[in-house]
């Protein structure tokens, strides 16, 4: 029974659960972005954002405890050097889960897995859009459903007319 055990083995031994996650973050921190199901991702965000935040300091004993976990050189030197820049200010919530429907052989949920502040497109429509300016000017709210008609003006009318109109008024119909 798994009464009050909140990890997720993952249908996995525990070195092969390990190796995975380790794998995993590995290409997370190189590609900034990986598919992979919704559980993996799951685990996957617990087991990488302490690693994240412990890149933040940046000392010979946090370099070593991050590298117990990723077993890659390069990894931590990419993590240290590129991401840890990036999410200095960032309290917390350094990954994001987009899911991305249900793979075909096996009706698996599949997610994409990202870091946040590497996603250039989604900065990019941040940065371009404006908030909406604040009015008090609140007036009555109008029920759902209900459109406003605009009233168009009708054009001002001279009081002198032009010659042509008065040539068409003051000639005779002739039937």
């Amino acid at each position: 029974m798994r009464h009050s055990k909140k990890f997720n083995h993952l249908g996995r031994t525990s070195s092969h659960r390990k190796a995975m996650l380790a794998n995993m973050a590995n290409s997370l921190i190189f590609h900034k972005r990986i598919a992979t199901t919704l559980a993996k991702a799951k685990a996957l965000r617990v087991y990488v954002e302490p690693l994240i935040t412990k890149a933040k300091d940046d000392s010979t004993h946090s370099r070593r405890t991050v590298f117990e976990y990723l077993q890659s050189k390069t990894a931590v030197a990419v993590l240290f050097r590129d991401v840890a820049e990036k999410v200095g200010d960032r309290p917390g919530g350094y990954t994001r889960i987009l899911k991305t429907g249900n793979r075909l052989g096996d009706d698996a949920s599949m997610c994409i897995i990202e870091l946040v502040d590497f996603n250039e497109s989604m900065l990019a429509a941040k940065e371009g859009k404006a908030k909406p300016g604040r009015s008090r000017r609140g007036g009555k709210k109008k029920p759902a459903g209900v459109t406003e008609t605009v009233k168009t003006a009708a054009p001002k009318e001279s009081a002198k007319p032009t010659p042509a109109e008065e040539a068409a008024q003051e000639t005779p119909i002739q039937e």
